[in-house]
């Protein structure tokens, strides 16, 4: 079981290491993307993330099925809702995480696709939500998510026949930012991460999290949530740093206070 974690110049690389299987995860494999998602929310060093799969042959196929199938999990563990909570599940991550997709981008793949916020793929890549055709459903916000990243019928079609669509029309149809020739997918999700990691960041998460919870709340309460997290954004150190920098034409030099 390998989840890679490595950190540099503020930018978490989360690698699922499985090359063999595809980069389909067990058990084993979903406690450990906990794990790490926990460390990216907690840790003062890190600013961005990026996940991503071992190898090109893909990013990752989601669920490992036949590990899953040899040891189901009891019907208890459907009310231990707070127990390995995942990006795509229950755990808010304020720190902007962009995903790398450097092959097939199957099932739990593309849950965990739809929790990112910002998506590069290899030319190659392509994209389904098949759990239909064996049975069960997508889960970890697969039903829930699709119908607000995708257009209507779209989405629908990927989720009611299982079907794939490659990285062009994933492209298309706004799933994904950028598509990059087979090889260059990490660089171009690190370019993205290094803009990122440049800005202050206690008001990127601020602006993260605004506009997620912005869309469960009514208009008129979202820019009330807005003038509250400016003003205290205003307080802090970094505010003083951005105009100081710009008015002394250097590069900010933000910390996170």
């Amino acid at each position: 079981m390998s989840i890679d974690f490595e950190v540099e110049d503020g930018i978490a690389v989360i690698t699922i290491n499985r090359p063999e299987k595809l980069n389909a995860m067990d058990a084993d494999h979903y406690r450990g993307l906990s794990e790490a998602w926990v460390r990216v929310r907690d840790s003062l060093d890190i600013r961005v993330a990026i996940v991503t799969g071992a190898g090109e042959r893909a990013f990752t196929t989601g669920a490992d099925i036949k590990s899953f199938i040899a040891s189901p999990l009891p019907y208890s563990e459907m009310w231990l809702t707070q127990r390995d909570q995942l990006l795509n599940r229950g755990l808010e991550v304020w720190k902007p995480v962009i995903c790398a997709v450097n092959g097939l981008c199957l099932g739990g793949g593309m849950t965990l696709l739809m929790g990112t916020d910002l998506r590069v793929a290899a030319e190659h890549a392509t994209f389904s939500l098949a759990e239909v055709k064996r049975g069960v459903i997508p889960a970890n916000g697969g039903t829930q998510r699709v119908l607000s990243q995708l257009p209507h019928a779209i989405a629908m079609e990927m989720l009611l026949t299982g079907d794939s669509i490659d990285a062009q029309a994933a492209l298309r149809w706004g799933l994904v930012n950028k598509v990059v020739p087979k090889g260059e997918v990490l660089a171009a999700a690190k370019d993205y991460a290094r803009r990122i990691a440049a800005a202050a960041p206690l008001a990127v998460q601020a602006a993260k999290e605004l506009a997620i919870r912005g869309k469960d709340m009514d208009l008129t309460t979202g820019l009330r949530m807005e003038q509250l997290i400016n003003r205290v954004l205003q307080a802090t150190e970094d505010a003083r740093e951005g105009p100081a920098a710009f008015a002394e034409k250097r590069p900010p030099n933000f910390q996170g206070r």
